[in-house]
């Protein structure tokens, strides 16, 4: 595991801060700063699963995987260029608070060239089919709890990168 997954995973802001920082000024493609993040914020997963992290770690990983996404984020876009693949509201479901597959999937789906409409958390219903209304979104992702079933969504997913597949195929399909 890298430098930048162990800092991230060990919940060193300060280090994830430098590291990020470093890999920007030394040329880093934003991508492999991306991915190493991801990694860290899987660890952290682990740990939360096997009750060696508990929320508290989890939302203090969430926050320092936020930072280091705000420093990459405009190096993503930098080599975009020309139309977004498609446009995509995203939030989590009335009810529920947990962000981080949330913000992860967001940081993958722009590094993909999506254009991301990120509602947040505790999103009502209302303000998705407002959002897309707005915007002329024609990929909706609801982040949450047993969603699937309940909204009747098209596909599921508990990996961010599989989810960034599948909108491609989306977004394939409505071109």
């Amino acid at each position: 595991m890298s430098e930048l997954a162990n800092a991230l995973a060990d919940l060193n802001e300060d280090k994830v801060k430098q590291l990020v920082q470093g890999m920007i000024n030394s040329g880093a493609d934003a991508m492999t700063i991306v991915d190493e993040c991801r990694k860290g914020m899987e660890i952290v997963g682990e740990r939360y699963n096997s009750k060696e992290y508990f929320l508290g770690e989890l939302i203090m990983s969430g926050e320092i995987f936020k930072d280091a996404m705000s420093v990459v984020k405009p190096r993503l876009k930098e080599g975009q260029g020309g139309k977004p693949l498609a446009r995509m509201v995203l939030g989590t479901a009335k009810g529920d608070i947990h962000n981080i597959g949330k913000d992860v999937a967001a940081t993958l789906l722009t590094a993909s060239g999506f254009e991301i409409y990120d509602l947040g958390i505790d999103v009502p219903p209302e303000a998705f089919v407002q959002k897309v209304k707005e915007t002329g979104a024609t990929i909706v992702g609801i982040s949450g709890e047993m969603v699937r079933q309940y909204v009747g969504a098209d596909a599921f997913t508990d990996d961010a990168p599989k989810g960034v597949d599948i909108c491609k195929q989306f977004a394939a399909g409505v071109k």
